[in-house]
């Protein structure tokens, strides 16, 4: 099996009006979730080095899955059943730094507490909309030396922790580029929950057929709704990966940004870069004042669906991911 993506590093809780049900306000405990949590992390770094390859080889992980991501693309240390790998992790974890970089893993997140019950709620919540969609089999806890966030296959997500230390964390801000100030700023523990589900439901929940960038716009629009749906009483802001102050630009500035595609006829671009320039993460969107957010598309792609949502309260999220980005176009108004 192929790893299926890389999550890295990016709702208004919508009111469809006073006679009208909030569809995302619902009850899941009556529902069942199968979920299991590993902290390779925590085996990798208390495990003495004769002992590694038994209970690494019994963890009920995929072997060509995240595991593989782990050692393979993570750490570059090789398969488990090599006679060298296990020799080469306890290198890695006792190096100076990785061993500072543990220490605050430790400080930070403990026994993971407070996250797995968050996570094991918002798989209910999804659940509930989507009886039938696919719910991860493992949730696995690593250090991943700062290669993703989270990270998808078919039936697994790894979770890199050293990503949620935080910015002003001394290891973080130690980091050389190219990881930028702007990258660390996003290493928030606040952002732990969304980016785990975000990028399940990128994986595996919206289809990915994106023909311009209305397409992909609204695409991304779909994966955040449903993130909102996972998990609802989650701050708009932290919902699309931003802080406070830049949700608000984002919100004052709506009309221009739209403005701003309309006029520059780039709705229905399908050259690449400019897909790149309005979703993929960066210190700001490009085309658009320095001082405002990254992602800008995805925002609007967000309040598109909003818009559609609001305008057909009887959609179901099951129904709404697989309407047309033109019909959810249309539906979109937006004044000065």
């Amino acid at each position: 099996m192929t790893p299926k993506s890389i999550f890295r590093i990016g709702l208004v809780l919508f009111s469809i009006g006073a006679c009208s049900r909030n569809p995302l306000d619902i009850n899941p405990e009556d529902i069942s979730v199968k979920l299991e949590f590993v902290n390779l992390d925590s085996l990798f770094v208390h495990t003495g080095e004769n002992e590694l390859p038994a209970k690494v080889a019994a963890l009920p992980l995929q072997k060509d899955g995240i595991l593989a991501y782990e050692l393979g693309q993570c750490l570059g240390v090789g398969p488990i059943a090599d006679s060298g790998t296990a020799q080469r992790i306890a290198l890695f974890v006792n190096d100076p730094f990785i061993s500072r970089v543990e220490k605050r893993i430790q400080q930070q997140f403990g026994t993971l507490s407070k996250h797995k019950p968050a996570l094991t709620d918002a798989f209910k919540h999804l659940r509930y909309h989507f009886p039938k969609g696919k719910i991860p089999a493992h949730i696995v806890f690593m250090n991943s030396f700062f290669a993703s966030n989270a990270f998808c296959t078919e039936t697994e997500i790894g979770v890199g922790l050293e990503r949620y230390l935080g910015a002003k964390t001394d290891v973080i801000q130690e980091l050389p580029d190219p990881i930028f100030p702007w990258i660390k700023e996003g290493m928030d523990v606040q952002f732990l929950e969304r980016d785990v589900l975000a990028s399940w439901i990128y994986t595996h929940y919206v289809p990915e057929k994106e023909d311009n960038v209305a397409d992909a716009m609204i695409r991304w629009g779909k994966v955040i709704y449903l993130t909102e749906a996972a998990l609802p009483k989650l701050e708009k802001h932290k919902i699309i990966r931003y802080q406070a102050a830049d949700y608000q630009w984002a919100l004052d500035n709506e009309f221009s940004f739209w403005k701003y595609l309309v006029d520059q006829k780039l709705l229905f671009s399908v050259n690449e870069r400019d897909k790149s320039n309005f979703l993929n993460d960066a210190p700001f969107t490009v085309g658009l004042p320095e001082k405002g957010p990254d992602r800008l598309g995805q925002f609007l792609g967000w309040r598109m669906i909003q818009a559609y949502m609001d305008a057909n309260p009887d959609t179901t999220l099951e129904q709404l991911i697989n309407i047309p980005y033109n019909q959810i176009l249309q539906a979109y108004e937006i004044e000065e």
